[in-house]
């Protein structure tokens, strides 16, 4: 029955990589998942569930039994392995219909899960576990597919179910889930031997196969039969989401607005937590929010519950003019805030209205998903990650609602039933469930000088420390490959020449397209030139003004407007040296400059306060191991200074400090952590970092 060609869907069984894994049924069910969840189409990172059963060795009874393998609670398909599974006596499990005495028992049955347990290394058994394993199949999928939850949400489903798969799909209407749910898609298959599959109304797709590749070749078919359906009645139709009502804007006028839009709204967003922005404006977003149908639609809420967990139960829809002047901040933050006061108020009603007695308490009544047409779509979450995946289950949730609307009418889950999960006291658990965050978790950090040396090992400081880092540099390749050592959703980077304020605004830019706003500027860029008064030219001179003084100066006035629009304070760190304090031979460029980085740093700091934005300074000395600046002709012009050879400058160096220690980029690394992530505190110091050098001693 394979379907040689897929449209909608990506086949990519490679028949060549399945047989290295022989008849491991774990392991394939592992591929399987994880071909599925890379395509957007079919599931949501985070979203859905796949299992297989095996026969294993009771360690007990040495007798065989079979044992389900599925995808633990929170884990994800497309990048599931076999940390992220629980393995589940099948028998045990299925003996729970014993001892279950309806849907007021359903919290109390999942904490039963864990005593059917087979492998003791598994993950927690998620909610979805009955489902799976109450059917009899060897494999099976449970999906998000976009054509599928269009059906399921869209008025008469069932109908049009039985429309397009005749009697080889089941339908079961919407149900929260849990073991009930499981028992109802069992009596759906009782009812209806031999069936490919079950429809879940307002929710999503059951699939099964007798192996994985037949279970994959199955959904496949399931979703796309689904699909062309849909696109049929879009052709039938002629339009979609009533047609547009407004006109985007270019593309480079909506990233211009987007990016000075995304601090306020960022800073909107953060009145509880400090929040992390993502921005999209891609085809199928603009479809929507330029749309008649948007105003109706989109106050309805999602259908799917792996949907709105993510994007809460309804975006905030922005009515200002794109055609209108952002540059003045206070403006548009006067046009903006009644809009979030407005949000905040409804979603505390929806809270007020829906609780019951055991409810966890309200959660930020921010919203999550902003629409502003004719420019685009803003996600703010805790972190990159969060805030992207929100942004892909509205567009999910945005496919759904024109599959439904073209085939009949969207519906979306009464709000009670959409309160029950977003509040349910499991899914609480499973929020306290999630690892503690980092120090600087929720903060963004730019960092120039960013492609090697001390800028890198900075960056590199912060990202561990739970911060996202945008890297800057005027070398490219360093740049990319730098980026390129980082996770995804973790870093991002630009060109900067710091020298070039037109050049620093773009960088500025794209920081806060890609992360909302800036909280840690780091200008740790610069260069060395080591020559005696009479052989220091104006263009030396002028250059070391140019990027350690303009391009601090610079750097700061932007960072500054960014930060006060946020209204979250920030932090300034300039890394400056030891010759800004220091009298020292053969430095009259570099040793004035530094030390008018240092002034202009105390200048910043007092001037700044009120705003709760830190200015602070580390001093380096002798970073000679990692450092960029010694590749240059800096090392030659110390080394002569001292009367000594190049070979010989970090010993040298050591050797002078009170603690005889070598001083690497880390430890620059290291002044900037504590300032940003310890001394909360601190504003107008200088911390040196150069192994203890009493001439450089600030006091």
């Amino acid at each position: 029955m394979q379907v040689k060609t897929y449209s909608h869907v990506n086949y990519l069984w490679d028949n060549a990589h399945a047989a290295t894994l022989g008849d491991n049924q774990v392991d394939l069910f592992l591929y399987r998942s994880n071909i599925l969840g890379s395509d957007l189409r079919i599931t949501n990172y985070g979203g859905g569930n796949t299992s297989c059963k095996t026969l294993e060795k009771d360690p007990l009874s040495d007798e065989e039994v079979e044992v389900m393998w599925i995808k633990g609670s929170g884990g994800d398909i497309g990048t599931l392995n076999r940390k992220g599974i629980a393995g589940l006596y099948t028998k045990r499990l299925r003996d729970l219909k014993n001892v279950y005495k309806g849907l007021p028992d359903e919290d109390r049955m999942v904490g039963l899960f864990n005593h059917c347990i087979y492998d003791l290394d598994s993950k927690a058994p998620s909610i979805d576990t009955p489902l799976h394993g109450l059917l009899p199949f060897s494999h099976i999928d449970h999906l998000h597919p976009d054509a599928l939850i269009a059906i399921a949400a869209a008025k008469d489903g069932e109908k049009i179910t039985r429309e397009i798969w005749g009697d080889t799909m089941g339908w079961v209407p919407w149900q929260r889930p849990g073991f009930d749910l499981g028992l109802q898609l069992e009596k759906c298959l009782n009812d209806n031997p031999g069936i490919r599959g079950i429809v879940l109304g307002n929710h999503g797709l059951f699939t099964w196969g007798d192996t994985s590749y037949e279970c994959y070749v199955n959904s496949l078919e399931v979703i796309e039969m689904a699909s062309e359906y849909i696109d049929k009645k879009i052709e039938q139709k002629g339009n979609v989401f009533g047609g547009p009502k407004v006109k985007s804007l270019p593309k480079d006028q909506r990233s211009k607005k987007a990016a000075a839009l995304m601090p306020l709204l960022r800073g909107l967003c953060s009145s509880e937590k400090r929040m992390i922005g993502h921005f999209t404006d891609d085809e199928v977003v603009m479809q929507f929010i330029n749309s008649h149908d948007m105003q109706r639609l989109a106050p309805m809420g999602t259908s799917c519950p792996d949907h709105f967990l993510r994007t809460k139960i309804q975006p905030l829809v922005l009515n200002l003019n794109a055609d209108e002047d952002f540059s003045d901040s206070n403006k548009v933050l006067e046009k903006l805030r009644p809009a979030f006061e407005q949000y905040r108020k409804e979603y505390t009603e929806y809270y007020e209205t829906c609780k019951h007695d055991d409810s966890p308490a309200i959660r930020d009544a921010n919203p999550v998903i902003i629409i502003f047409p004719t420019i685009g779509m803003f996600s703010f979450a805790k972190n990159k990650q969060t805030a992207r995946v929100a942004s892909e289950f509205y567009i999910n949730a945005i496919n759904v609602m024109r599959g439904a609307e073209t085939i009949t009418e969207y519906t979306s889950l009464p709000r009670q039933e959409a309160f029950n999960i977003e509040y349910w006291q499991l899914e609480e658990a499973k929020l306290q469930r999630m690892p503690k965050e980092k120090t600087l978790s929720r903060k963004v950090a730019l960092v120039t000088g960013a492609g090697g040396g001390i800028g890198k090992a900075i960056a590199d400081k912060l990202a561990e420390q739970g911060a996202n880092v945008f890297l800057t540099d005027i070398v490219e390749d360093r740049l990319k490959e730098a980026n390129e050592t980082y996770p995804r959703d973790v870093s991002s980077y630009s060109f900067c020449d710091v020298t070039d304020s037109s050049s620093i605004s773009e960088a500025f830019e794209k920081a806060c397209l890609e992360f909302g706003g800036v909280d840690i500027v780091v200008h740790s860029a610069g260069l060395a030139i080591s020559k005696p008064l009479e052989k220091t030219t104006e263009k030396d001179w002028d250059l070391l003004q140019n990027v350690l003084v303009k391009g601090q100066f610079e750097l700061a006035k932007q960072a500054v407007a960014i930060m006060r629009n946020q209204g979250l304070g920030g932090d300034f760190i300039c890394i400056a040296s030891k010759n800004g304090l220091v009298s020292g031979p053969n430095n009259i460029g570099y040793g004035t400059s530094k030390a008018a980085q240092q002034h202009m740093s105390r200048l910043l700091a007092a001037e700044l306060g009120k705003d709760k934005i830190k200015v602070n300074v580390i001093n380096p000395d002798g970073v000679i191991v990692g450092s960029k600046i010694w590749e240059g002709d800096w090392a030659e012009g110390r080394a002569k200074a001292y009367g000594i050879s190049i070979e010989e400058l970090p010993e040298h160096y050591a050797k002078r400090n009170l603690l005889n220690e070598i001083i690497y980029p880390e430890d620059i690394a290291n002044g900037v952590f504590a300032c940003v992530g310890i001394l909360d505190k601190t504003t107008g110091n200088i911390i040196n970092v150069d192994g203890g050098m009493p001439n450089a001693f600030v006091r």
